[in-house]
C-alpha cells in the first residue's frame, strides 16, 4: 500500500530540504517515492506557492493530477465560512479514494501557515530505519497520514517529528 504523509516544516525552505534528502535516499535504493508536492509559504505572501514532483511513477497512480487540485483547494479557496467548508467537501470527494478524508483535508489547511512549508509525498517501501536517521534535526512535524495509528506512532519515532 502506498503511504501518504503531509510534514510541515517551520521555515518555507524546509520543505525542499527534506525533499533533497528523500531524493538521495531514492537514489540509494532506501525509499520508493511515487510522488511528491512541495508548499512553501513565505512570510508576508498572500497565498504559498506550490510545486510539484513530476516523478516518472506517477502517471501510472494518478496522483499527478490530484496535487493541483488539493493544493489549489486548500490554499487558494477564500476561507469564508461556507466557501471554505464546500470547498472542503468537493476536494475531499476526489481525494477520499486516496485515503486523504475532509477532516485531514481541514487540518493540513490550518497547519500550514505564512512562514512554513509542507511536503506532500506518497512512498511505497522503503528501509525507514536509514532515512529516518537523515531526518533528526529536521524540525519537522507529522500533520497527517494514511497510515495506520501503529504505522504512524513508527513513522515518528523514526523520523524524530511531533
Amino acid at each position: 500500500m502506498a503511504a501518504f504523509t503531509v510534514w510541515k516544516f517551520e521555515t518555507p525552505e524546509g520543505a525542499d530540504g527534506a525533499e533533497s534528502i528523500l531524493k538521495q535516499c531514492e537514489g540509494e535504493g532506501l525509499i520508493t517515492i511515487l510522488d511528491h508536492a512541495i508548499v512553501s509559504w513565505p512570510e508576508g505572501e498572500a497565498h504559498p506557492s506550490n510545486k510539484h514532483g513530476h516523478d516518472e511513477a506517477w502517471r501510472g497512480t494518478g496522483w499527478g493530477a490530484l496535487w493541483g487540485v488539493l493544493v489549489g483547494a486548500l490554499f487558494f479557496v477564500p476561507v469564508i465560512g461556507g466557501v471554505a467548508g464546500a470547498a472542503l467537501g468537493a476536494i475531499s470527494k476526489v481525494t477520499e479514494d486516496a485515503g486523504i478524508t475532509k477532516d485531514q483535508l481541514e487540518k493540513i489547511r490550518t497547519e500550514v501557515t505564512p512562514g512554513t512549508s509542507a511536503l506532500f509525498i506518497v512512498t511505497e517501501s522503503g528501509d525507514l530505519d536509514r532515512v529516518g536517521e537523515r531526518f533528526h534535526g529536521m524540525h519537522s512535524k507529522l500533520i497527517d497520514t494514511n497510515l495506520t495509528g501503529a504505522e504512524r506512532q513508527v513513522m515518528l519515532e523514526t523520523f524524530g517529528g511531533h
